[in-house]
């Protein structure tokens, strides 16, 4: 690293496992003012390196305080060579924050005082794979890596979890880092949320920075519940409520909800590709958020620890919530009108979710 500029510049460590078990794995890491460490089921899939572009660029970075990188990235020592072509063409990008690229086969460098971490990989499910199966597949991977935050990590290590089941892979992440607090574990709803607010806003043909407020509650699965009860519009000037701007209640209550829970597999089934750049402007806005806080008077979803929240969901889950944040810290928006309908679909997702806990927490004790 370049001592003379450390107070300006931060490390990024990404790292394309090319060889394991499960999956590939590709992380991030950023010290000062962050190291992140991120994960990938396949080497530089899409999503990976559609995020390695937008956050080497500017995404995570605020307009009045840019943030210099240094990217470090690590394979496997027979991989090494592939990973000069992605030097290059890093290189090639011409990112004017982009400082040095280092690739390495060093995997404790990965983890070493990590600030913040991006686990994006995971075992996706196969054909005439049982659920469980899927489940037992991604404990032993984020148990892994839960161990490896947990020897290696700054007790203040914010982690994201990507890879699905992204709620319970966060979950076992948490559990498997004992002395790293599970506030500081969060998963990725942003994509469903942002999907809201984009599908919100085409509706009333307005600018999805005119949507504010939409939520998802629970899973990162089709169960997930695109509430926009609390969803404020700007029209002309005017914030009105997404209710009111819409002025269709049956397509709110059906065709949006649906639209939101299967927009994923809508877009493999459009380009036989799993989501890629949405995903990781996601991950980017997420991360931003995290880093530099919400807007006054605005919330956006997150899947947190649900520990003491007001809305009756079990306590020991990972469920996506309306969050704010300030000062690095997320807090889980109260005291929100709850009607009937909702009700039914917040406590769905979260038996799905307790499901896939007990589930996973069965082989996480073997």
């Amino acid at each position: 690293m370049l001592q003379g500029a450390r107070l300006h510049e931060m490390k990024v460590f990404e790292w394309l496992l090319t060889y394991h078990p499960y999956t590939s794995l590709l992380s991030c890491q950023m010290s000062v003012p962050w190291i992140l460490p991120l994960s990938c089921n396949s080497d530089l899939c899409g999503c990976c390196f559609s995020h390695i572009v937008l956050f080497t660029a500017d995404t995570l970075c605020s307009p009045s305080c840019p943030q210099p990188i240094i990217l470090i990235l690590l394979d496997i020592p027979p991989m090494l060579p592939v990973l000069d072509g992605v030097v290059m063409e890093l290189q090639d990008c011409a990112l004017p924050l982009l400082r040095e690229v280092i690739p390495t086969d060093k995997v404790e460098v990965g983890f070493k005082d990590l600030d913040a971490a991006i686990l994006v990989g995971s075992m996706p499910r196969k054909e005439g794979m049982e659920r469980k199966d899927l489940l037992k597949a991604n404990v032993a991977i984020f148990k892994t890596q839960g161990a490896a935050l947990d020897k290696y990590a700054k007790k203040t290590v914010k982690v994201l979890v990507v890879g699905n089941p992204a709620n319970t892979n966060c979950l076992i992440a948490s559990k498997s880092a004992p002395s790293i607090p599970k506030e500081n574990f969060s998963c990725l709803t942003r994509l469903d949320h942002n999907r809201a607010c984009s599908q919100v806003a085409m509706r009333c043909s307005v600018s999805a920075d005119n949507v504010k407020n939409v939520i998802i509650w629970g899973n990162h699965s089709s169960t997930q519940y695109p509430d926009v009860h609390h969803a404020k519009v700007n029209l002309h000037g005017s914030e009105v409520a997404a209710y009111e701007a819409v002025k269709d209640d049956n397509w709110l209550r059906g065709d949006f909800i649906s639209t939101v829970q299967q927009r994923g597999a809508a877009v493999i089934k459009a380009r036989k590709l799993s989501s890629a750049m949405s995903a990781a402007k996601a991950i980017c806005d997420h991360m931003r958020d995290i880093w530099f806080g919400t807007k006054e008077g605005e919330f956006l979803s997150m899947g947190v620890y649900a520990a003491g929240n007001s809305y009756g969901i079990p306590d020991d889950l990972i469920y996506s919530f309306p969050v704010q944040i300030k000062n690095k810290t997320w807090k889980i928006v109260d005291g929100l009108p709850i009607n009937d309908f909702s009700r039914a679909k917040m406590d769905a997702t979260a038996s799905e979710l307790v499901e896939e806990r007990d589930t996973a927490l069965d082989f996480l004790s073997q």
